[in-house]
């Protein structure tokens, strides 16, 4: 059966497909990130599921390419329930 991650709102990804997190505090720091996240959003691939400032980004891979989802949730604790073995 697979294990998912809740990373916002109602979203739920499996953890399979989570690639990386990223702290948006300090993730615009480089320049690679930052063409990481210019190139997903000029092709349609973020998800924003923020009100206000995202405080994480979630990059998940699956059949249909990369997605990059904005989250309200911190990456530490993204982290810990990745590391929970999912929630």
């Amino acid at each position: 059966a697979a294990v998912y991650v809740h990373i916002g709102q109602d979203y739920m990804v499996p953890l399979r497909s989570v690639v990386c997190i990223f702290d948006m505090d300090t993730a615009t720091a480089s320049a690679r990130t930052r063409r990481l996240l210019q190139r997903l959003g000029n092709e349609g691939r973020v998800v924003d599921l923020c009100d206000d400032l995202p405080s994480a980004a979630v990059l998940c891979t699956s059949e249909l390419g990369e997605i990059l989802y904005l989250s309200p949730i911190s990456s530490r604790t993204l982290q810990k329930r990745i590391e929970d073995g999912g929630l």
